[in-house]
């Protein structure tokens, strides 16, 4: 009886000794896993702060091309109203730009020194 005894305990203790050395590797893996977690939340954060910055870069490039529209079509309309006055004898192409009665001051709206115009 006492060798069944023995025999049943070292059962135990080789059953034991397994789930410690099974527990020792699940504590060694979890440490890896919490590293890699931790890698993979640092990237994260880089790259929210990349992407933040790249929405801000995006908004300020919107903006400046809205902007460089606008100025497409003021210099367009420019462009118009001056063919427009070549071709209506208004404007001669030999005039200096100071002289041009686009350059000349405006004494109101529908003053005579600005007829027609295509500014808003």
């Amino acid at each position: 009886m006492k060798n069944q005894q023995i025999h049943q305990q070292e059962l135990k203790i080789s059953e034991l000794e397994k789930i410690a050395e099974k527990n020792v590797y699940l504590e060694e893996r979890l440490q890896v896993l919490q590293q890699h977690n931790e890698d993979l939340r640092e990237r994260i954060d880089k790259n929210l702060a990349v992407s933040r910055q790249l929405s801000e870069e995006n908004a300020n490039l919107q903006v400046h091309v809205e902007m460089e529209s606008k100025e497409k079509k003021r210099l367009s309309r420019t462009n118009e109203e001056l063919l427009w006055r070549l071709q209506t004898g208004e404007l001669s192409p030999h005039m200096t730009p100071s002289s041009s009665p686009v350059h000349r001051p405006a004494s109101g709206p529908g003053s005579p020194a600005r007829p027609h115009s295509y500014h808003q």
